[in-house]
């Protein structure tokens, strides 16, 4: 199992971010493509802010599980130009992706 993170930029220039568009139409979007290529759960968060009263550096984080790496790169393959051609209909910047590997404690 794999966790991915799609972080878009915060802090103090941050790019403007849609996120009712991105709740409404993207995730659906994100959800539609890639739930029967191995994607398990997809979670938004939005920050809020730091613990000592700055911008977040990251304004909203996409956490989407999949069952594995090849799922996600055959997913990314097969329907990523459509995901990611529909950021900037939300997003004027360039989010940044991390892959991540759940561990258990």
């Amino acid at each position: 199992m794999i966790l991915v993170s799609v972080m878009y930029p915060g802090g103090a220039d941050a790019q403007p971010f849609d996120l009712d568009y991105y709740l409404k139409h993207h995730m659906p979007l994100v959800r539609e493509r890639w739930s029967s290529m191995g994607l398990e759960k997809a979670e938004v968060v939005k920050a809020s802010g730091t613990p000592d009263g700055s911008p977040a550096p990251f304004q909203v984080i996409a956490l989407l599980t999949f069952r594995s790496l090849d799922e996600f790169k055959q997913a990314g393959a097969a329907h990523g130009k459509d995901i990611f051609g529909d950021i900037p209909n939300f997003f004027k910047g360039q989010p940044v992706v991390q892959i991540n590997e759940p561990q258990s404690f």
